[in-house]
């Protein structure tokens, strides 16, 4: 039975291990609707939902990444490689799939941030809910910093005019306990 929307909200972990279980198509088209149930600004809906099972094109698209990842040269970019290559170097950590989610530029410039991180929230949101773990994968972007973005945006199908906006991993967790970071409660202020 699918969780409850503050339970999943309470729960949701970023994996970083997952195994080769890949989620069922119909779960994938339960999470793919979340995505586009998505609300944007002024109903814009400047982003497409890419749901990618090909195990190829994943590893190609980690490889990329970790290649243009590799050779930045500025300290804290390098301190984020660094981190990936103690975690396994692996930029995708080993997930059956994951969705793309390319967006167009608004009006003003910037406002598809803001709808495409609601589409990567409801996609994660979404997938808890039915019991797979996730990871809203904000590093995805390098795969399309380099040579192959025009080859990886047609091999994804990207309409024309759009790049990359995030991708969502998605699968089932090597170790069943992971856990939510701990909520800073600090951080919540009341104006009456």
């Amino acid at each position: 039975m699918p969780l409850d929307t503050i339970e999943a909200i309470l729960t949701r972990y970023s994996c970083r291990a997952f195994t080769d279980r890949m989620p069922s198509d119909e779960d994938l088209r339960i999470i793919a609707r979340a995505a586009v149930a998505s609300p944007s600004g002024v109903n814009r809906q400047l982003w497409r939902v890419i749901v990618v099972k090909n195990k190829e094109l994943i590893a190609d698209l980690e490889a990329e990444g970790m290649k243009n990842l590799a050779a930045l040269p500025d300290l804290p970019n390098r301190g984020t490689y660094e981190r990936i290559l103690a975690r396994g170097g692996k930029l995708y950590y080993n997930t059956p799939c994951l969705i793309v989610v390319p967006i167009a530029q608004a009006q003003p410039t910037g406002a598809e941030l803001f709808d495409c991180g609601i589409v990567a929230e409801n996609i994660a949101l979404a997938a808890t809910a039915l019991g797979i773990n996730s990871l809203i994968c904000g590093l995805s972007g390098f795969s399309f910093a380099g040579d192959k973005r025009v080859e990886f945006k047609r091999r994804l199908g990207f309409p024309d005019g759009y790049e990359i906006g995030i991708a969502v991993l998605l699968g089932y967790a090597v170790n069943s306990g992971g856990k939510p970071h701990e909520p800073d409660v600090a951080k919540i202020s009341y104006i009456d």
